[in-house]
Formats: C-alpha cells, sequence, structure tokens
C-alpha cells in the first residue's frame, strides 16, 4: 500500500545530551538550560537536538500500521464471531435470561470458544501493552485489560458467562470503526479516515454511553436483583462494570476532544492519545541545529533527520 519503514537519519552522537537522554525522555526545562549552558548552544538547539533523538527510538508509521492492523483485524474477527455465536441465543433477545436459573447455565460450545479467545487476546494484550507504541492513557489502557481479565475470569468462575458475551460484543464493534479510520489516516486516505471516525464516535457513544449502561449495566445492578437470590459476588461484579464505564467517560474526553480538532482542521489530525501519531517536516529542525561546537566541549555536532523521514509528532497538547 506504499508505506515503507522509514526512519529518520541518526544524530551525530553528543556524550552530553546523549547522556542526559537515557536518563530522561522527558527532559525538564531547567536540565535544557543547564545543558544549553555547558554546550553553548541556545535552549531551543538543545530542545530540538533531543527531539530529534527521541525520533530515532519512536515507531515508524509502518509500525505503526502494523499494529494497528493486527488488532483490527481481531476485532472484525471476534465480533463478527460474536454475533454468529448470540444469533440464536434466548439472551441476545431478552436480557433477562441472563439471570433467569442462574448459575446452572448449560456451557455451550460456540460461547466456550467465544470466552476463549477474547481471554487469551486480552492476556495478549496486557503482556504486549509495556512494549507497543505507547499513548497518553497508558495506565487508563493497562487498567482496561486487567479489569477485562478479571471480569472474564470472575465471570467464568461465577458462571455469569450470558452477561459477559453480551459486554463482550457491545465492547467489540466500536474498535473495529477506530482502527479502521487510524489505518486509512497512515495511509493518507484521509475522506475514508474522516467518515469512518465519524461513524465510529456515533457507535462509541450509543454503544459505550448508551446501551452498555442503560441495557447491560442496568439489568446487572436493578433486574437481576428480581430475579436472582441475593450473593456477595454481586458488588464485586458490578462494581468491575461501572469501573470499565469509568474508563469509558474518560475515553469519550479523549475521542470528542479529537472530533473537535477534526471539525477545526477540516480533517483528522491523529490519535490525540498518543505521544507520536503524525508526522511533520524535519527539515526546519536540521536548520535550527548548530553548524559546529566548541573544542572545548568535547562532542560532536548533532546532526538533523534525513529528509522525508518520519519527524516528530506533537499531540494536541504539546505531549514531546
Amino acid at each position: 500500500m506504499g508505506l515503507k519503514a522509514m526512519r529518520p537519519k541518526r544524530v551525530a552522537y553528543n556524550e552530553l545530551l546523549e547522556d542526559a537522554y537515557r536518563k530522561s525522555r522527558r527532559v525538564s526545562h531547567k536540565q535544557v538550560r543547564q545543558l544549553a549552558k555547558e554546550l553553548d548552544w541556545t535552549e531551543r538547539q538543545v530542545d530540538r537536538w533531543l527531539r530529534l533523538r527521541k525520533l530515532q527510538d519512536s515507531p515508524n508509521k509502518l509500525t505503526r500500521f502494523t499494529e494497528t492492523g493486527w488488532q483490527f483485524t481481531y476485532y472484525l474477527f471476534i465480533f463478527c464471531y460474536g454475533l454468529h455465536t448470540l444469533w440464536d441465543k434466548a439472551w441476545f433477545w431478552e436480557i433477562r435470561h441472563c439471570f433467569y436459573n442462574m448459575p446452572f447455565h448449560p456451557m455451550d460450545n460456540d460461547v466456550w470458544w467465544y470466552y476463549m479467545l477474547s481471554l487469551s487476546f486480552y492476556w495478549s494484550m496486557t503482556l504486549r501493552h509495556f512494549f507497543d507504541v505507547k499513548h497518553k492513557d497508558f495506565w487508563e489502557m493497562l487498567l482496561h485489560h486487567l479489569v477485562t481479565i478479571s471480569l472474564l475470569s470472575f465471570s467464568w468462575a461465577c458462571n455469569f458467562t450470558r452477561i459477559g458475551t453480551l459486554t463482550l460484543i457491545v465492547h467489540d464493534i466500536s474498535d473495529i470503526f477506530l482502527l479502521g479510520a487510524k489505518m486509512f489516516k497512515y495511509l493518507q486516505l484521509q475522506m475514508l479516515c474522516d467518515v469512518t471516525f465519524a461513524v465510529f464516535v456515533l457507535i462509541w457513544i450509543v454503544t459505550r454511553l448508551g446501551i452498555y449502561p442503560g441495557w447491560i449495566l442496568y439489568s446487572t445492578t436493578i433486574d437481576a436483583t428480581y430475579i436472582v437470590e441475593f450473593f456477595p459476588a454481586y458488588y464485586i461484579f458490578n462494581s468491575m462494570l461501572i469501573g470499565l464505564l469509568v474508563l469509558h467517560c474518560i475515553w469519550t474526553y479523549y475521542i470528542l476532544l479529537m472530533a473537535y480538532q477534526a471539525l477545526s482542521a477540516g480533517q483528522i489530525q491523529g490519535d490525540s492519545r498518543s505521544d507520536s501519531s503524525e508526522e511533520v517536516s524535519s527539515s526546519s529542525e536540521e536548520n535550527a541545529l548548530p553548524n559546529s561546537t566548541p573544542a572545548t566541549n568535547g562532542v560532536s555536532k548533532p546532526a538533523a533527520a534525513g529528509d522525508g523521514g518520519a519527524a516528530t509528532a506533537v499531540a494536541a497538547g504539546g505531549d514531546n
């Protein structure tokens, strides 16, 4: 599709700046001022050298596309499989069947596979979370994975799998369109990106802030008390479900922020959760760096990123 694993050229080694970068990716302004004084550079030149150095360790567009594409493939498959599994189930059409005769529900083979595939995926995502592209909502996403695994495991142990399958399918559908929009953005198919993102926003609000609390959460907190004899796990189960709703509200903020930026700019500008999601030209960075450093400093002059290479991405809030 035309994507290549292009990376910026490596900046020339600078012992002082390299040491500061290795200690912390986010160098404070006080440190930048001190480094500029020691190198006889301007603060802006030091800041840009560090920014270009950070680009060398940042994932390129092809890496982001493949990561997004793998998740898109999974969510598309698991939603279709879940829809196929639940289509002929009574509780899919009438949620109260999730609680009739609970917990003495037979385990159908297709439901067993639906659960195992979903649980396996979220375990893999939790393990890969520390190595994949890092976003601003790193801890929220990690918490989401842990809560999801806990819910799946807990509902499996207590045989609450019927309500668990409904929770899964309601959550899976919106991710398909979000990941699709990001893939179109990486491929520079802006029109498809905008349309897909608009569909995503609509589906997210309907499913995560409408169907989930109004149908599933209402049923587990209210309907269940009239059908099932009270049990202590009621509080644990519903607490985790409410925790998911809180995370939905946090992510809705990010989504509405992206939508606002898109309307302001006329197109989707990138993932507002990301520290590195857009590309800009690096030529201005190259020109701003010093051509030489005093011999007394004992360090090499920094080189700029290569022409046409992936440069830094500055998120809307200045996360660089």
